[in-house]
């Protein structure tokens, strides 16, 4: 059997919520994959749909009200109806429309049919409508419109099937009618008889209303975002975990099978310590993106991500930013790369890439072990304040503070660099629904595949380059040492220990000796590597196994160089994965430059003043 040939481009365009993302992953699956128009950040998805002598290329467009744009996804829109991609230029339009916001829908569609472009009428949530005894007229409809209308229920597959018949048809579309108008306001009236001749209404309050009447109530809506948000953060942080411990175990065991079959030093090494090492630090975190990416999706397509977004706009409007910003910053305290990549829903640029720039401040999971030893090794853990554990209470803070400077920060960056007009901040609330589980499943599985093929190469190949500073020159093994003390001065006199010695003059204000150093300089790859870093050095300055890490550097590390650490941890953005998605998201290395910079700048003038006042 030969293989379909191209036929056509079908672009598919909607306002925002009206299903159509849900639409156009029901119609492709996986046969699809995500593009970016030059020069922005804006993505769009390109799907296949096929049978066995067509196939027509779909692409899904961010949503719009207007071809007389305001925002920069309406502008993006517009400008690829009419320049298309690569190129190609639109064949047809799939119009998707909500059944329960049918007037919005049809003000956008009037001015669609000046394109001179076949149209076809999707018309999604007609459930909602059922709901409320309601009734929706689809072939009033298609008549008044002049076009096919089809009517479905995305998230149950209904009338699915029929949407893809018609486009896989070798049919040649009519042109349905071109409606122009001498005003915005003559404009409006079609839309809203049109709306009234084929929607109609038993009851006037929807169970959308009687929700809200709870959900954006000032009190028991903010009860109820943050009993959501308890769930979000823990989701995050908890479910993950075993997920993430198993990944570990599996690379841990190769490792350990390498170790034991592979004869060449050298060579096992390197796959065990530098490839195995490399692949698991970017496996690690997929499982953090699944579960993000997987609530994320829940809450926005049931319609509670919107309501969100209105809570909590006044408090970061303080900042200068959009209420979507906040769940960004709220997943960056598990990982700033789910978070990162999770501003995608902030859809102003200027509000994104402030999100993008303060995410990596905010407190994340990798920072824990090296809090939790560095608080231990500073504060007595008998040490208590009415009988909380003053170690908790610091750790607490030390959220709190990233933050609230995190926040500054977001103020500062845009009353400068992204001074401006604020936008306003328009929202269109949905009717609730249950998702669509088959969309979850894409969007997450479509995430996670981006995370691991965009950040896997650059990640392992620093993993590498770390390897070798670390294993090069190669000192020779002392038989009268055993292993830890070899390893010690292996990485004394590597070349890492070498950059570790020649850079501690610059980390001296800070208190920082060379052996703190190479600590530091080795958790910019992950913040993790500082402790297995100081495990090593210090490992070999007891004959006693027993005396643990904290205890060692009880006796080396003073309160205020302690401190000075901590300090710095809270702000240099020590993560080379961080770094590779920041570049990613922003389309542009001139960002992550730029995040690295200030970040590790803000850093060390922190840890220097924190030092000096705790002397």
């Amino acid at each position: 059997m030969s293989s379909p040939s191209f036929n056509e481009y079908i672009y598919c365009i909607g306002i925002p919520n009206s299903g159509k993302t849900t639409l156009f992953n029901s119609l492709t699956g996986l046969r699809q994959k995500v593009g970016n128009f030059h020069g922005v950040t804006i993505d769009y998805a390109v799907g296949i749909v096929k049978n066995d002598s067509k196939l027509v290329s779909i692409v899904d467009l961010p949503g719009m009200y207007s071809l007389e744009y305001f925002s920069e996804e309406e502008q993006i829109t517009t400008s690829l109806l009419f320049n298309g991609i690569e190129g190609n230029k639109p064949d047809k339009i799939l119009f998707v429309c909500d059944a329960t916001n049918l007037q919005k829908g049809l003000f956008l569609f009037s001015q669609l049919t000046t394109l001179n472009i076949p149209i076809v009428v999707v018309i999604t949530m007609i459930d909602e409508i059922k709901r409320v005894n309601g009734k929706f007229d689809d072939i009033s409809l298609s008549h008044l419109l002049g076009c096919p209308v089809f009517c479905v229920v995305g998230h149950k597959g209904v009338g699915i099937e029929e949407v893809k018949a018609h486009i896989l048809e070798d049919n040649v579309l009519n042109l349905s009618h071109k409606f122009t108008f001498e005003s915005i306001g003559d404009r409006n009236i079609w839309c809203e008889n049109t709306t009234n001749s084929v929607v109609s209404y038993s009851v006037n309050t929807t169970l959308s209303d009687k929700l809200d009447t709870i959900l954006l109530h000032p009190i028991w809506g903010l009860i109820a975002f943050i009993v959501v948000m308890f769930l979000f953060f823990e989701s995050i942080f908890t479910v993950a975990i075993p997920f993430m411990d198993g990944i570990e175990t599996v690379f841990n065991e190769v490792s350990t099978i390498i170790r034991a079959n592979v004869s060449i030093d050298w060579l096992r090494d390197l796959l065990a310590d530098g490839i195995i090492a490399g692949v698991g630090s970017v496996i690690v975190f997929v499982p953090q993106i699944a579960i993000l990416f997987f609530v994320i999706t829940i809450l926005e397509e049931c319609g509670y991500l919107s309501r969100i977004a209105f809570l909590v706009d006044r408090l970061m409007g303080v900042f200068g930013l959009q209420g979507r910003a906040f769940i960004p910053l709220l997943g960056s305290h598990a990982c700033a790369i789910p978070g990162i990549m999770s501003t995608r829903i902030v859809p102003n640029k200027s509000d994104r890439l402030t999100t993008i720039l303060i995410a990596p401040i905010m407190t994340c999971s990798a920072r824990l072990p090296v809090y939790v030893l560095l608080i231990s090794v500073i504060i007595p853990s008998s040490i208590s304040i009415f009988g909380m554990s003053v170690q908790g209470l610091f750790l607490f803070g030390l959220y709190v503070f990233a933050a609230i400077v995190g926040l500054i920060i977001a103020k500062v960056f845009k009353s400068t660099l992204f001074k401006g007009n604020v936008d306003s901040f328009l929202m269109e609330l949905p009717p609730y629904r249950f998702p669509s589980m088959k969309n979850i499943g894409i969007t997450v599985f479509l995430q996670c595949k981006d995370f691991i093929k965009s950040a896997g190469t650059v990640i392992i190949s620093f993993s590498v380059v770390l390897w070798i500073l670390m294993y090069f020159p190669k000192h020779s093994v002392d038989n009268t040492l055993n292993e830890q003390q070899n390893k010690q001065i292996q990485l004394e006199h590597s070349y890492a220990g070498t950059i570790g010695k020649t850079i501690q003059p610059i980390f001296a204000p800070l208190g920082f000796d060379w052996k703190i150093t190479i600590g530091v300089i080795g958790s910019f790859a992950a913040r993790e590597v500082f402790i297995s870093t100081m495990g090593q050095i210090y490992s070999v300055q007891t004959d006693d196994p027993n005396i643990s890490l904290r205890s060692e550097l009880q006796k080396n590390i003073p309160f205020s160089t302690g401190i000075s650490i901590i300090a710095f941890y809270i702000f240099a953005l020590q993560c080379i994965s961080t770094i590779v998605v920041i570049k990613k998201e922003t389309k542009s290395y001139k960002w992550a430059v730029f995040a690295f910079t200030y970040l590790v700048v803000l850093a060390y003038l922190v840890a220097y003043f924190a030092k000096i006042i705790t002397s």
